[in-house]
């Protein structure tokens, strides 16, 4: 049995840009605006105002953990972490999701409490404080817009600040409501809107998260299209032990065993292969494992029921 362990890294940069500058600027934006906000939101007795400063503080958590792991994900491999700290990413968008969701729950609680116990709210404050909101949301957003569709840690950073800006919206909209109406039912129902319009955005990042914290093929690439195309390659008579899986938020990598009567095929055909399977597919790290198929040999992971 022949066995050739290769990599490939070409295109190891795929989707990884430098957004410390995005951070840094982002991070005390929103740090300065949860002051404001909370301070506000609580003399003005505003749980829309409040609600936001808490969504944002959990924005401003969860921007220093996508930074963290950004950085982290950069780190060389050691002989204990083999792989460097890549999956940071993952864990860190994991955690983002879940911790802006628990934040939402504890919002939705409050909004339904002051249904039946209203309190009255200054309308201009809340309407002031929200338009500046909706400024620094949408300018964090925007420093994070190229690299949303790469990489899912730039993607929650962006979700959440976009979500903000019409969160914000929102409030404003709620404030006028007051001025013009003096129905104090419309903040808590603002909250809950908010809280709604958070969870609605960040369920598909938690479900992403989740998935390649679970080693699941990233979204994008169909399992069955690589092996077609691994079985179609020249002397190739078949493929097995196929796994395809997230390293972190922006790299994916890949191992399989070829059945190559013949035997090995060469430098220059794994050279191919993983040109080919990093520009069709996206896959970055490739190790392929060659076999002859000599049946006086059989490979103990050729059977689709083992792992």
């Amino acid at each position: 049995m022949v066995h050739d362990h290769s990599h490939k890294h070409q295109g190891h940069e795929h989707g990884q840009g430098n957004y410390n500058r995005a951070f840094a600027i982002g991070t005390a934006l929103n740090i300065g605006f949860v002051i404001v906000e909370a301070v506000y939101g609580y003399r003005a007795n505003s749980l829309a105002l409040v609600a936001d400063a808490g969504h944002n503080l959990s924005d401003v958590l969860g921007l220093l953990l996508a930074w963290g792991a950004s950085a982290l994900t950069r780190r060389l491999p050691t002989r204990q972490y083999t792989y460097g700290l890549r999956r940071s990413s993952i864990l860190a968008a994991l955690i983002n999701a879940l911790v802006l969701l628990l934040a939402m729950g504890a919002i939705a609680l409050e909004a339904v409490r002051r249904f039946s116990e209203p309190n009255s709210v200054s309308g201009g404050t809340v309407i002031g404080v929200a338009v500046v909101g909706i400024i620094i949301n949408t300018v964090t957003a925007l420093m994070f817009l190229s690299g949303r569709q790469q990489d899912l840690n730039i993607r929650g950073a962006f979700l959440h600040m976009a979500a903000d800006a019409g969160v914000s919206l929102g409030v404003v909209l709620a404030g006028i409501a007051i001025v013009f109406t003096g129905w104090l039912w419309f903040d808590p129902v603002v909250s809950l809107i908010i809280v709604v319009v958070v969870v609605v955005g960040t369920w598909q990042l938690l479900k992403d998260s989740v998935n390649l914290a679970l080693d699941a093929v990233p979204q994008g690439i169909e399992p069955l299209a690589v092996q077609t195309y691994l079985t179609e390659r020249p002397g190739v008579a078949g493929v097995h032990d196929l796994h395809i899986w997230a390293m972190s938020t922006t790299e994916t990598a890949l191992t399989a065993h070829l059945i190559m009567p013949a035997g090995h095929p060469g430098d220059a055909f794994l050279v191919q292969v993983f040109q080919e399977l990093h520009d069709h597919f996206g896959i970055e790290h490739a190790t392929l494992q060659i076999e002859t198929g000599d049946p006086r040999y059989p490979c103990t992971l050729a059977p689709e029921n083992v792992v």
